[in-house]
């Protein structure tokens, strides 16, 4: 079986597209997991592979900055629940490792010029249709990666996306099924509805009624526990006037920007693949052969369109557009860079095959001036000396919050000033009392109860808060006078749906037994008929179709079958199903249709169902 989901997945590679990676990570969260630093202590164990501490809170704040970039100004970090968020980047982390594990032990693989060739041939990395190292080096940065994190990153999304692939490519529908679906999808229903009134404002209350209510549900009459917060603002953009570049700092700043910038080269070559068909010996006569033909006269670009085995070049006699120092197998990029204009390397061995490499043109790298540079430079150098101040006056805000019995100390310490908020309840309030960490912190019992300082909360990266109780407004019950109202509408509406739901029932019976004609206006009010309404039938309600075709099917043309439905506002609806409508046979086409529907639906649940079985044989410690 396995074997038939690798051959099913072989057209996955030539298909993938990094603006669709790139998305998918954004969604998942996934792409911060490939930092160089690590941490001692682990987050989760998989399978005996390590999740670091390090890990989860990278793609914990990865996930931040992308629901920051992706919302832009409609982006509320304060209603980000901090615990759920790093519960989701834990199980994400630990989803993608089991993944990648199947996909490894499955011998699920593809070639390196494979990734090479998504890399060159990605529009994001491209500046007028040809390969940007510049526009690469800027995109990998913006999402946290060096060039060898990124290249890591996209093989391991490549194989999870063969796995995927592979798995759902597997699916597959019998005509059976694909004709019981049309059958389904295809009937109609004949029908006829007629409204109930349901009339809050007849319904006659006591007193004695609204008070039983009252006390019944006592619990739901209560203020909220509410809260009145003091708190320290420290916000990281406050420290860039008290920052100033040395023009020391700027000139290496400088020189070390200009310092990686590299010739670019542009190649083609040919490619003969060593793999389970083709021997190492029999790729290296086949590349000799070439090499020959072409010291014969005959050219490059012909050759490689017949027979060069690099499906994203081959088409193009071989070109590979240009591109700098890093992002070729290091084997071939050795060879490209010793070769001169039009010349033609001998064969060249990587883990993909055997190459013949052709240099078609160098360009030089375009030297900005200090003056095109220096505020970009010296924003980039304030900005990490404002981080390093921001990290500092963290430190110390926590420190003296933690050693003062009030928020004065730390206040004056930081030259900050003490804000109060407005009463807030666990479900939050306004500006920083939306925050979830705010809340918790507010109502936990070392503030709330033991009247202690928090520790610092981020609210989002450029803002930290630390908080005390002022006022606990602990809940008291609510004078029947101001929920009289309330209770009123909510038992009228009770009652009046209730007599109406036994009007419904006397109706229905009296229907069936035929002592009301089925044809005949009821209380002056004419039932509407529907003909053949399908299942997305606009204009009716989507909770009466759904009864509609849960209804069974009426014994003979004279006797329908009734139901009633409650729907959202209250109202209530006698449906009487009159006939049920066999569907045509569905055309070629519609089958089509059905077949690649069905076949997408199983293969989705066949990786889901893959997904599970690798988590319930997985050994998984969360720490």
């Amino acid at each position: 079986m396995l074997q038939n989901i690798r051959d099913n997945s072989q057209g996955w590679i030539a298909k993938t597209i990094i603006g669709v990676i790139v998305a998918l990570m954004a969604l998942t969260g996934f792409d911060a997991i490939f930092q160089a630093t690590t941490s001692r202590n682990d987050a989760a164990k998989v399978n005996g592979e390590e999740i670091s501490q390090n890990e989860l809170s990278q793609a914990v704040d990865m996930q931040r900055r992308q629901l920051m970039q992706q919302l832009g100004k409609d982006f509320d970090a304060s209603l980000l629940d901090e615990k759920m968020l790093r519960e989701s980047a834990l199980k994400g982390l630990i989803d993608r490792k089991l993944l990648l594990q199947g996909a490894e032990n499955s011998k699920f693989a593809f070639s390196e010029a494979a990734l090479d060739q998504v890399i060159l041939q990605t529009p994001e990395f491209q500046v007028d249709g040809k390969f940007s190292p510049e526009r690469f080096d800027q995109v990998i940065r913006q999402l946290g990666y060096s060039r060898m994190q990124f290249r890591q990153m996209l093989a391991q999304e490549m194989l999870i996306g063969q796995l995927r692939a592979g798995l759902a490519g597997s699916g597959f529908v019998t005509d059976a099924q694909v004709l019981a679906f049309a059958r389904l999808e295809k009937q109609t229903r004949d029908f006829a509805s007629l409204n109930v009134k349901v009339d809050p404002a007849a319904v006659k209350l006591t007193d004695d009624e609204v008070k039983a209510y009252y006390d019944e549900h006592a619990k739901e009459f209560m203020t909220p526990d509410q809260v009145i917060i003091d708190y320290l603002e420290l916000k990281k953009s406050s420290f860039f006037d008290q920052v100033a570049v040395k023009d020391e700092d700027l000139q290496a700043a400088y020189q070390k920007e200009i310092a990686n910038l590299s010739e670019q080269r542009r190649a083609a070559h040919i490619l003969i693949e060593v793999n389970d068909k083709v021997t190492e010996a029999q790729a290296k006569a086949k590349i000799e052969d070439i090499q020959a033909r072409l010291a014969k006269g005959e050219k490059f670009e012909a050759l490689a369109k017949e027979f060069s085995q690099d499906p994203g070049s081959a088409n193009n006699g071989g070109d590979l557009g240009f591109a700098g120092p890093g992002v070729y197998d290091p084997a071939f990029e050795t060879a490209l860079y010793a070769l001169a204009k039009d010349q033609v390397s001998v064969p060249v061995r990587t883990d993909f095959g055997f190459h013949l490499i052709k240099l078609l043109g160098v360009e030089a790298p375009e030297v900005p001036t200090l003056a095109s540079l220096k505020d970009k430079l010296t924003r980039e150098l304030k900005t990490q000396q404002v981080e390093q101040r921001f990290v500092e006056a963290t430190k110390q805000l926590e420190d003296s919050s933690f050693e003062s019995s009030d928020l004065a100390q730390p206040a004056q310490d930081l030259k900050l000033t003490v804000h109060t908020s407005k009463p807030f309840g666990r479900e939050g309030g306004e500006g920083v009392s939306a925050n979830r960490a705010v809340i918790t912190a507010a109502f936990s019992p070392e503030v709330l109860d033991e009247g202690a300082n928090s520790t610092a909360i981020e609210l989002d990266p450029e803002t930290v808060i630390v908080l005390r109780a002022k006022e606990h407004l602990k809940p008291a019950q609510l004078p029947l006078e101001s929920v009289n109202a309330s209770i009123r509408a909510q038992l009228a509406k009770e009652h009046a749906s209730a007599a109406a739901k036994t009007k419904a029932d006397e109706l229905i019976a009296s229907l069936r037994d035929g002592k009301t004609p089925l044809n005949k206006a009821i209380d002056g009010q004419n039932w509407k008929v529907t003909e053949a309404a399908t299942r997305a039938q606009e204009g009716i309600d989507p909770t009466v179709l759904q009864a509609l075709f849960r209804m069974p099917k009426p014994a003979a043309k004279d006797k329908p079958t009734f139901s009633s439905v409650t729907l959202a506002d209250g109202s209530l609806v006698i449906v009487r199903l009159n006939g049920v409508n066999e569907a045509t046979a569905p055309t070629d086409e519609e089958k089509a249709q059905y077949r690649r529907f069905l076949a997408s639906r199983i293969g989705q649940q066949d990786f889901a169902a893959y997904r599970k079985q690798l988590e319930s044989q997985a050994e998984i410690k969360r720490f």
